[in-house]
């Protein structure tokens, strides 16, 4: 029986007002705010990633009511863990990383005409090809979004030389005698780290740098470029040239006006005279 006033007796009783205490979900909450790592840790966006502390988190959210204090503590726990197994921290200011982003030009069209037997010979191969430069060189693969990925370095030039190397390795793919072309769009700034994802506005941005390169093709942003030696660049074998912008840009892209991209060229597409998208290179 539980006595007037609605609360249980004896020891569950106690544990379930105690567990359910406002004032303690409150003070524990504000309490994660002090601890290392994300203070929002526990909301889908926060455990979307792999890793125990996601996986664990996804669990606790489906066993544990949310204005427990249990709730709290479990979640607290699994925050810091998460700091330390993934370097995560929601207080200092972002890092400055470089931004990777990739797509098959044509992919889409050449599969529906190809079936679903070769578009996945074909992927499984661009992923053998293209990875591991990427990887190699200190990158960290974000996400695989079909026939493109999204991956992150912590230097410019490395970015680059791994998008060069892993273009030029793409060349060695053919299934039914298809053979893909790659567009890579990189770019620089400080995005929100959220558990295993990246996001934010120089994320967004990234995007778009990828979406110039119309036809296949490197495009880096100039926040790239400007971090990068030109002693580097002449060492990794490309030149830049400043896209204009388009005369009637798409409304609404997201980009600012005074954003300015460069088409990364090496010597053979200069001494070739041409882009890969087929625009001549005083155009």
């Amino acid at each position: 029986m539980e006595p007037a006033g609605g609360h249980s007796s004896g020891p569950i009783g106690w544990w379930r007002d105690v567990n359910q205490n406002p004032g303690l979900i409150s003070m524990l909450r504000r309490a994660r705010r002090v601890l290392p790592g994300d203070p929002e840790f526990g909301d889908p966006l926060s455990v979307a990633g792999v890793g125990g502390p996601s996986a664990a988190a996804r669990a606790a959210d489906r066993i544990l009511e949310r204005d427990w204090a249990s709730r709290e503590i479990s979640l607290g726990a699994l925050q810091v863990w998460q700091a330390l197994t993934e370097r995560v921290s929601g207080r200092p200011a972002n890092a400055e990383v470089t931004l990777v982003f990739t797509d098959l030009v044509g992919f889409s069209a050449w599969s529906l005409e190809a079936g679903d037997d070769d578009a996945l010979r074909l992927l499984r191969r661009v992923a053998q090809v293209v990875e591991p430069p990427l990887l190699e060189s200190g990158g960290h693969i974000v996400k695989r979004m079909g026939d493109g990925l999204m991956a992150v370095f912590a230097d410019p030039a490395t970015a680059v030389r791994s998008a060069i190397t892993a273009r030029e390795a793409l060349r060695t793919v053919e299934v039914s005698g298809y053979t893909p072309r790659m567009r890579v769009g990189i770019h620089t700034g400080r995005p929100q780290r959220l558990g295993s994802d990246w996001l934010g506005i120089d994320v967004n941005l990234a995007a778009r740098v990828m979406e110039r390169a119309t036809r296949g093709g490197l495009v880096v942003s100039q926040a790239t470029l400007d971090r990068i030696d030109p002693e580097e660049l002449e060492a990794l074998g490309v030149t830049a040239r400043k896209l204009r912008r388009p005369v009637f840009p798409p409304k609404h892209d997201g980009v600012p006006a005074d954003f300015v991209m460069y088409r990364l060229k090496t010597r053979r597409q200069v001494q070739g005279d041409e882009d890969e998208d087929g625009t001549a290179a005083g155009a």
